[in-house]
């Protein structure tokens, strides 16, 4: 869609948005857009950290390399400890 636009058509567009926006606004609209991309980066780093954090408990409870899981060795029972 815009494959098209060559530099006449981006320096137009410059030119629009800074008729609309005024010089003035322009540096405060850089400055907030940049704050929203920092607080966005920091906001994934913490989520991917609370990921890690909530999935270190269950790597214990995985299947072991062989694709068994891991078991508990049951005591064998002994005949005489059934009662009838």
């Amino acid at each position: 869609m815009l494959g098209n636009l060559n530099g006449w058509h981006l320096l137009i567009l410059l030119a629009v948005i800074l008729l609309l926006f005024g010089a003035t606004k322009l540096p405060a609209l850089a400055k907030s857009v940049g704050q929203s991309a920092r607080v966005f980066r920091s906001e994934m780093k913490e989520m991917k950290r609370d990921d890690e954090v909530a999935e270190g408990p269950a790597n214990a409870a995985r299947p072991t390399e062989s694709g068994a899981a891991p078991s508990v060795a049951a005591e064998p029972r002994k005949p005489s400890d059934t009662t009838a």
